[in-house]
């Protein structure tokens, strides 16, 4: 945890802003794999960690703010459960340790709020993504599940994201740990892959690092020779030379702050010819991308000028053609590119996603496009100095989208569709960086992760 006057301060800030009602965070519980008893790995809910810093299941809190009264709820262990898990300390203890003096037993949360209610207090929640919690807010609010999403108070959405955006120098420092182990795990993988290895062989080795770390995967590997799947968890592929494998993965610390890089690799000791022309365009639009970052510009304009970058790279290959920029103004680039550049990053590998992308990544200035492939940007808004956020452009060869679009006959103006027939079994190459805004720039997280094709190339040989 951080040191207890940080937690505070989130907190006195929160209450600043909401200025009345109550302000509800319900952490997460345990949850059966199979049965009760068989848990899934716990992950604290991440408002939770926030603003409370307590990592175990079996906890709420809440900030009465027109009563002054901060409450942590939950019960100490049992002599039974000690036997199992060993000692927890004392809530009264827990909660010191992050600047809280009152707790209360859990059962009592329910007839708070309710008690709350009938006085006419408002009540403000975030909205729910776990189940139990959705059962937990019918019974003490009595808003059914299907409403809650709608039903949850924007006011305090806004005022998590108003913080949780900008990162203070101690998560900075957290998250450069997170980053300099998804580093190491990439530099592994790229080092042990061998033609007749199973990708679940190198998907355990990066695994295993993660954890080995003290902390676990910020998301599950991706890890494919099929890279053109943006979000491949299947593992059962045998590397053969030619190929070439998309490694998109990070480590999660012990706080559970995030890293996500993403590098892309052959098989063989070198790219072949091909692999190399496409994989240098990726690379000079990310390297591009993020020198345009800096305080005020706004994601969306960068999504847009590497899409454009990387059309122009494609042109001189003959695979797209005619005015690139009305390509891209009229969406014809994501055939190749069909996904944002990147996203918010922090306590969450798509940073505050439970409060709702619109909120996190756009604003009143810069709204959502619904053009496909540019619809799928998480981060639109303008840049501000504290924000960490992810450099991903790629380039993909999607043999179905290829079909599609051809039998449609769309964009022929802007894609040569027999040059693109050759790249049919091409795959995908992603590159991904970690970056955070500056008061005058930017910065990427981390010590440097080899990425130009000779610095690869050099860890294949």
């Amino acid at each position: 945890m951080f040191s207890a006057n940080t937690y505070q301060a989130r907190r006195a800030r929160l209450k600043q802003d909401l200025a009345s009602g109550i302000a509800l965070f319900l952490g997460n519980q345990e949850i059966g794999m199979n049965y009760a008893g068989n848990t899934y790995h716990f992950r604290q809910d991440s408002n939770f960690l926030y603003f409370f810093g307590l990592d175990q299941p079996g906890l709420a809190a809440l900030i009465d703010i027109d009563n002054d009264r901060e409450i942590i709820f939950g019960d100490d262990v049992s002599l039974e459960d000690v036997v199992w898990t060993g000692a927890v300390p004392k809530m009264k203890m827990l909660a010191a340790g992050v600047g809280l003096r009152e707790v209360l037993p859990l059962r009592r949360l329910t007839g708070y709020l309710k008690k709350a209610r009938r006085s006419g207090q408002a009540i403000h929640f975030l909205p729910p993504y776990r189940h139990d919690n959705m059962l937990f807010l019918k019974e003490a609010l009595n808003i059914v599940p299907a409403r809650q999403k709608t039903a949850a108070s924007e006011a305090f959405i806004r005022a998590v994201v108003a913080q949780r955006a900008h990162k203070s120098a101690e998560e900075l420092a957290e998250m450069e740990r997170a980053v300099n182990l998804s580093g190491a795990m990439h530099v592994a993988a790229m080092r042990a892959a061998r033609e007749g290895q199973i990708e679940a062989e190198l998907a355990g080795l990066v695994e295993g690092m993660a954890v080995s770390g003290g902390g676990n995967l910020s998301y599950p590997v991706i890890l494919s020779v099929n890279g053109q799947i943006l979000h491949n968890h299947y593992h059962g592929n045998t590397l053969q030379k030619g190929q070439m494998v998309l490694g998109d993965f990070g480590a999660e610390t012990a706080m559970h702050y995030a890293g996500d890089i993403t590098r892309t690799f052959p098989v063989s000791a070198k790219f072949t010819a091909k692999q190399r022309d496409i994989y240098d365009i990726v690379l000079d639009a990310e390297v591009s991308a993020i020198g345009m970052l800096r305080p005020g510009i706004s994601y969306q304009e960068v999504h847009l000028a590497t899409a454009r970058r990387m059309a122009a790279g494609l042109k001189n290959l003959g695979l797209m053609r005619g005015d690139l920029d009305e390509a891209v103004a009229q969406g014809a680039h994501a055939l190749f590119f069909p996904h944002g550049l990147g996203h918010m990053i922090g306590l969450d590998v798509h940073d505050m996603e439970d409060l709702g992308e619109n909120y996190v990544g756009y604003s009143a200035e810069v709204r959502r496009s619904d053009q496909f492939g540019t619809a799928y940007l998480r981060l639109g808004r303008a840049l501000e100095p504290g924000f960490v956020l992810t450099v991903e452009p790629g380039i993909y060869f999607i043999p179905e989208l290829i079909d599609q679009w051809r039998r449609k006959k769309k964009f022929e103006a802007f894609i040569n569709y027999e040059a693109v027939a050759k790249y049919r079994h091409f795959g995908g190459i992603r590159i991904e960086d970690n970056v955070v805004i500056t008061d005058t720039g930017h910065r990427i997280l981390g010590d440097p992760i080899p990425k130009s094709a000779a610095e690869v190339e050099a860890l294949r040989g």
